[in-house]
Parts: C-alpha cells; sequence; structure tokens
C-alpha cells in the first residue's frame, strides 16, 4: 500500500514536471511557410512597408476573429500585413504562426520577426517587429498600433521572437 501512494506521487509529480516544461518551452518549427519577398529584402525596406501597413490600418478597431478594416485580430493582422506587403503567407492563427519560422533572441530582433507574448496562462499575442524595440500589431484595447518592446506591459509579458525569412 505503501508502495503504490509513493509510486502514485511519483508518477504525479513526474506528469506534472512535463507539464510545466511543456508551457513555457519555445515550439520548434514545424510548418514551412512561402517567404515571398520578405526574404529578398533588407531592413529598411522591410521597415518602410510595415509602416505603410501601418498608415493604411491605423484606427483599425480589435475585433476577435477580423480580417477587415472594420475590425482585425492580432493573428489576422499579421496574416494580412505579411501577405498585402510581402507575398508572405502564415498561417491564420497564433497557435499555428508561432510554429513557423525559428527562435531569435530580442536583442537579434530585425524588421519582419514575429514576436509573441503570453498574455494569460492560455492567451498569446503576436505582433511584427519593425525596428528600435518597436512592434506592430492589433491591440486587444486600442486596435491597430505600434507599440514598444520596452513598454511595461509588453516587457513582462514578452514570450520569444521568429524569423521567417
Amino acid at each position: 500500500m505503501l508502495y503504490t501512494k509513493s509510486l502514485i506521487r511519483m508518477l504525479f509529480a513526474m506528469f506534472f514536471a512535463v507539464w510545466l516544461t511543456a508551457c513555457s518551452s519555445i515550439p520548434d518549427n514545424s510548418i514551412q511557410v512561402n517567404t515571398g519577398t520578405l526574404s529578398t529584402q533588407n531592413e529598411p525596406a522591410i521597415a518602410q512597408h510595415l509602416y505603410k501597413h501601418y498608415q493604411d490600418w491605423r484606427d483599425t478597431p480589435y475585433a476577435w476573429g477580423g480580417m477587415s478594416r472594420r475590425g482585425v485580430d492580432c493573428s489576422g493582422f499579421v496574416y494580412l500585413a505579411l501577405r498585402d506587403q510581402f507575398g508572405t503567407y502564415l498561417p491564420r492563427t497564433t497557435d499555428k504562426q508561432v510554429q513557423t519560422g525559428y527562435h531569435v533572441d530580442e536583442d537579434e530582433l530585425q524588421a519582419g520577426d514575429l514576436v509573441f507574448f503570453k498574455t494569460s496562462s492560455k492567451a498569446r499575442h503576436v505582433g511584427i517587429y519593425i525596428e528600435n524595440g518597436k512592434f506592430l500589431h492589433a491591440s486587444t484595447s486600442r486596435g491597430v498600433i505600434i507599440s514598444r518592446l520596452d513598454n511595461v506591459y509588453w516587457k513582462k509579458h514578452y514570450w520569444h521572437g521568429r524569423r521567417i525569412r
């Protein structure tokens, strides 16, 4: 009986440790994407395309599942920005976008890299890095905006970056 209880406790502890590791790990790239012209442009050109996209979409409100100027969510905005500006086709959802490209450290981010955030235990947020600590995204509270990675909120919730080119 004592052996059974010890075995159950040990199995539970192992399961819990594996579960915690899976929650904090950075996904491997498993989804290949057509990068279009993103992979052939230099950083200043990519940043200019992203600023242009921002000008076209600024003040568009956030709408979960949205894909138009009437309302767009974060992964839909990233999908549309990269498709329209570079002919790059990503998956539509954040949970699939995080599986594209490869991990890059925050201090190695370049224009066009995806930046991911863990905003709650289950929720994820995505944006596109522009330059100098700025990223473009669809904020749930302010719609399409440019934010800074060193903002207290975003710094606290930063997860990782991914390069798809």
